[in-house]
């Protein structure tokens, strides 16, 4: 099979102007102004968030993974701080109905190696129950780390769709951070490449230039058939899922019978 979404297409409407190197590298330059005043509040942010106080939790509430359930405490790893994206779950829709913008999100934290090594574990968690979850693993090809919060209170269950940050002092667990909508993109490195690009993220609500083709709803390129036409029928997928060896459409239709 041969996929090939987001190809190119011929006769881009609303292209930049052309000038000439100096002319580009002024403009460049202001720019530059802007975003150096952009990364100093961020990082002024951060440290901020750094200061933040903490709140205890119970470290003994049961999660349930591969090998049934264990103790949130467990998702430590035995290491100090614990970083966990909360994955929005459709109870009995098919794999390819998934949240396309927890799918985008999961995707782009496939590994964990760069946390660990500053002593920081991973965890993916959902409130969908585990069958439907290992099944969607398997699907997607995922080897993170996940696990079901399914009856779990917050800030461990609950609302999902966000990233959460733990703290461990032996056997006691704080929370110590939890984003709001906007703030899980930092995980997403292609949306922040492709805000970098003349066109964008092409969702709806982009500040784009006149002629500039319109855009979509959020996510919307998120889901596929193999030939990377977005949408969100029986033959689609998320489109990260084609990428795996031995994707094929027939397996599009998942286990269950309705989709959302």
């Amino acid at each position: 099979m041969t996929t090939t979404p987001g190809n190119a297409s011929s006769g881009l409407p609303g292209k930049p102007p052309v000038v000439d190197l100096a002319a580009w590298q002024a403009a460049r330059d202001e720019l530059l102004v802007r975003e150096k005043a952009h990364t100093r509040e961020g990082d002024a942010i951060a440290a901020a968030r750094r200061r933040l106080p903490m709140v205890e939790l119970d470290g003994t509430v049961e999660v349930v993974g591969p090998d049934g359930p264990v103790p949130f405490l467990d998702l430590f790893q035995g290491r100090d701080e614990l970083v966990v994206y909360q994955h929005m779950w459709y109870d009995g829709a098919p794999h390819q109905g998934q949240c396309e913008g927890c799918t985008t999100t999961a995707w782009h934290l496939k590994d964990a190696a760069y946390l660990n090594a500053r002593g920081v574990s991973f965890a993916i968690l959902t409130t969908g129950p585990w069958d439907e979850v290992a099944a969607y693993l398997e699907f997607m090809g995922y080897t993170q780390p996940w696990y079901s919060v399914r009856g779990v209170e917050a800030p461990v269950g609950g609302e999902m769709g966000y990233i959460a940050c733990f703290l461990r002092e032996g056997d006691r667990v704080f929370l110590t951070y939890r984003t709001t909508g906007r703030g899980n993109e930092p995980v997403n490195g292609s949306l922040s490449l492709l805000d970098m690009t003349p066109y964008g993220r092409g969702e709806a609500w982009e500040d784009k230039p006149e002629g500039r083709p319109e855009g979509h709803s959020p996510c919307w390129y998120w889901r596929s058939d193999a030939d990377g036409n977005a949408n969100w029928g029986p033959t689609s997928r998320p489109v990260p899922q084609w990428t795996r060896p031995g994707a094929t459409p027939v397996e599009t239709l998942g286990r269950h019978g309705h989709h959302h």
